[in-house]
Formats: structure tokens, sequence, C-alpha cells
């Protein structure tokens, strides 16, 4: 493996850590089969036994994924491996990922465990999993601030018990690149039986440093392996982004030398798919994926490339996937058409019913708007009233007035366990009376945290995304609707939102 850099995706689990960035069961295998589309390395599904929800969604990306390996976190403990390895039964290559912390702080504080204990917890719970699966990854949590004696003597003594790959995480964004790559490579040297496993980093960006970090421990340290996340998805500042570790190891081979599985002209539609899913918006000049990312407004920079991209582009647009943005439906396309185009874009919908409903909804939208983009057709999807019949909440009809100097007063209709209910309200603008006028019925008493408007194309007619992120009683959720009329767009995001409030489901929180 000295010359293959394996690629660890944990945008299903380490992302959607992220306040408010929870996914649903089918969201969730959308977008590990796009990431299977990209040739991902392994795909982290989630954390098994954190909630029942977790563990189907786990069990279901097991039994569709083919290609990429299959991996589901487990703290280190008999029953949590023992649910990782039940979701994972029906995969082709699966993978349990353990993890305990080993730093002083959390040993003392969070675990309330000796380092005697720790040790010992540890090397019990990969034999344990062993016995179930030939795939072990252990992580000690934390790993950056741990004591490197102590370390070694854990990471030693999991190896011996069977752990087939070592994950060094810089949990909470602490190291600095010469550092981190350091530490690596002291405890590579320092273990006798390092090389037995492969050595994974995991680092997230709340310095900014993930990539680069990242990046030092596979130069430095000797890792062959990178866990990262679509766009930086995840808690805090996020997780080291797929996308620049890829293109930065791509782009200069000559100094990195390594291999790469990825096909990187799936890497934008990826990126949109997550970002439309989960409500977390790319920044314009996010590095890779960012709609800025190739743009020139510089007179010399533009006059350059246009004699020779290489002038100031060092990678191209088409690599990663922007070529494919281009207009391809009309509502003149039909049903084959539009099918091609969401199997084109990575998308599999579930029977012929919800492929019906989503073609209603395009025709919809192709009257409505001339020109539809992928965007578009990814946002169609992507909106969670194409499955509305398992929701609480669903959007039908909404009327609003707005004038100036005058109150403006929204109506709205929207259904509620498959019955349509009628509400109204007046308020400071058009969304604000449409949303009140929903609050007005449900009365949840949620807290609106975050109001976000974008649009999905570059033009007047463009479609409006917006998310909306509520909390109530401790629990963070971000909803996601889109329509080219933003009031509508605003109101079917509210209702998103107020459908995961209704899901109960417990979830453990972990670290990686």
């Amino acid at each position: 493996m000295a010359d293959k850099l394996i690629i660890f995706d944990t945008t299903l689990r380490d992302g959607e850590q992220s306040p408010g960035a929870s996914m649903t069961k089918d969201e969730k295998l959308r977008i590990a089969r796009q990431l299977e589309r990209l040739k991902v390395d392994v795909i982290e599904a989630g954390f098994a036994a954190s909630s029942n929800g977790d563990f189907e969604a786990v069990k279901a990306i097991a039994n569709t994924i083919k290609e990429s390996i299959v991996c589901s976190l487990s703290r280190a403990n008999d029953r949590d491996i023992s649910q990782a390895a039940l979701a994972l039964k029906g995969a082709q290559r699966g993978r349990i990922h353990t993890f305990i912390a080993t730093s002083a702080l959390h040993m003392e504080k969070k675990l309330r465990m000796s380092p005697e204990q720790v040790l010992e917890q540890a090397k019990l719970s990969v034999r344990f999993a062993k016995n179930l699966l030939a795939d072990i990854e252990f992580s000690p949590e934390d790993g950056y601030r741990s004591d490197e004696d102590f370390l070694c003597r854990v990471i030693e003594a999991v190896i011996a018990e069977g752990a087939t790959t070592i994950n060094v995480p810089d949990t909470v964004g602490y190291a600095v690149p010469e550092l981190y790559g350091q530490f690596i490579k002291n405890l590579r040297e320092r273990i006798p039986n390092s090389d037995k496993a492969i050595w994974s980093v995991h680092c997230h960006n709340d310095l900014g440093m993930a990539v680069a970090n990242s990046l030092a421990g596979v130069m430095m340290g000797g890792a062959r392996q990178v866990e990262c996340t679509i766009n930086g998805l995840g808690e805090r500042a996020g997780n080291c982004s797929l996308e620049e570790i890829v293109m930065a190891v791509k782009t200069r081979k000559d100094y990195y030398g390594l291999e790469l599985g990825i096909d990187t002209k799936h890497i934008v539609a990826t990126s949109k798919m997550v970002s439309q899913t989960t409500g977390f918006v790319v920044q314009p000049n996010k590095a890779v994926v960012g709609a800025n990312a190739f743009a020139h407004a510089s007179g010399i920079h533009q006059d350059g490339v246009l004699k020779a991209r290489d002038t100031y582009e060092i990678m191209r647009a088409e690599d990663v996937g922007w070529s494919a943005n281009k207009i391809v439906l009309g509502k003149l396309s039909g049903r084959n058409a539009f099918k091609q185009r969401l199997q084109d874009l990575g998308v599999q919908l579930e029977g012929e019913a919800d492929i019906n409903t989503a073609f209603s909804k395009f025709k919809e939208l192709a009257d409505r708007k001339s020109d539809i983009f992928d965007e578009d057709i990814l946002a169609l999807v992507s909106d969670e009233s194409v499955s509305q019949a398992q929701e609480q909440f669903s959007f039908v009809s909404l009327s609003q007035r707005s004038e100036t100097g005058e109150k403006p007063h929204a109506s709205i209709v929207f259904k509620v366990h498959g019955k349509e209910v009628k509400s109204e309200s007046n308020g400071n603008g058009p969304v604000d009376a449409s949303l009140k006028a929903i609050e007005n019925f449900v009365k949840s008493g949620a807290e609106m945290v975050l109001y976000s408007v974008n649009a999905i194309s570059g033009s007047t007619e463009s479609q409006g995304e917006v998310t909306v992120r509520l909390q109530n009683s401790g629990r963070v959720v971000n909803g996601v609707g889109s329509d080219p009329d933003i009031v509508v767009a605003s109101s079917k995001a509210y209702l998103s939102a107020l459908n995961k409030l209704q899901n109960k489901s417990d979830r453990v929180a972990a670290q990686g």
C-alpha cells in the first residue's frame, strides 16, 4: 500500500454531527451511492449503536454498496461492537471502527477511568471485534493530545489483538502540520509492530489546518489513509475536506507520489448533493467546489487564461465535474430523459412511485422556469416532499399579500398527517408572515437560530434554496426547501425542519 492513499469518507458519520445536519436513511443511502460512484475507498456509514435510525441507515448502506468498504463506528464496548457487526452483516466488505479516549484530560474527566483500565478496555474491544469481522480500525480519541509513551503502549497492544488500521485523530483541531507529522512518525518508529497496520489521520479544522495537518501526517508520518468529509462538513469548524485532499495529491503528484482511486469528475456533483441535503451552503471561494473556484475577474488573469489556461489554472474545472453543469432538460423532456439524468447525477430513487412523483415535480417546475439545471434536479430529489407520505407536515399551497405601507399577510395550506389545514398570520415581511402562520397552528415552540437563502443557479429565474435551523429542547435540526418563489421555499424549509423535530430518536454523541 506504500503508493496508494486510501480515502476514508466520514460525511455520513462525523459530518452528520454538525448541528442540524442529521439525515434520513434515504438521504444517507443516496449520498452513499454517490460516494461509491466517486470511488471512495471506505464509507463510514454511521454509528450503528447510537440510535435505531442510525442502525437502519448503516444496514441499508451495507446491503446496497458493493465497491466501497462500509464502516460503522462503535465505542469500545461489546454492545456497540455487536450492533456495528449486526448492521454490517450484509456488506460485501465491512469494517468496525472502534474508539476510546486516551488523553489524560478525557480519561479523567469524561471516562473516569485510569490509563490501565483504558488500555485493558482497548485490548478487549479489538479482540471482541476481531471475532466478528476481519477488518478492524482502532482510534485513540484525542490521540494527538495523549501522552506519547502511553499511546505507544495502547497502539502496540491493539495491533497485537488484530487491529488492521490505526487512526490517530486530532479530535479538537489542536495540531499544527510539522508537529503532527512528526508525532505520527515518532509513533510508527517507536511501536515494534507498527508495520502490521495501515496508519490513518483524522484532523479537525478548528485552526483551519485540517488539510495541511492530514497531508503532513501522510508525508512526514507515513500515514496511508486520510479520513475526511465532503465540503469539510463536520461539527465546530468541520473536518478535513475530501475534495481538497484529493486534488492536492492529484495536482501535486510530483511531490506526493501517491496513487488515488477517486474518480474526480464526480466531486462537484457529490458536493452539491451533500450541500442540498444538509442545507450547509458551500462558500463561493471554497477551494475546488466553490462557485468561484475557477472564476477569473482580474483582466490580467482573464487575458492569461484565454491565451493558455495553465497560466492561472493548476487544475481543469472539468476534471472535478464543473463541465457537467449544463442545461440539460426543459418542459418538453420526457420521463426517460429525466430518469437517465437522475442516473447521470448518481441519484437512485426507490421504486417507480418515487420516480413518478419526482418527475411530476420536475414538470411542474419546467412550467414555471424554462431552463432546468442539474442543481434544480438535485433540489427536487433532495426535497423531502418526494416522500411526504411518511411525514407529519407537508406543503400544499400559499397566498400572501405585501405592499409598501401595509402589514404583510400570508395564508398557508399544509397537511398534518395527511389532512389539510389552513392557517394565516401577519408579519414583518411575507416570509415572516408565512412562517408565523405555520407556527400559529403547529405551536412547536421551536426557536429559529438560522435562516439562509441561496440561489440554486445564477439567474433571477433561479430556484431559491432556503435553509431553516430550529432548536427545541436541546435538539437542533435543519430544514431545506426549494422553489422559484422564495416565500414558498421558506415555508417548505420550515415544515421540513418541523418534521425532523418530530423524530424523537435519541442519538449517542461521538467524537473522533
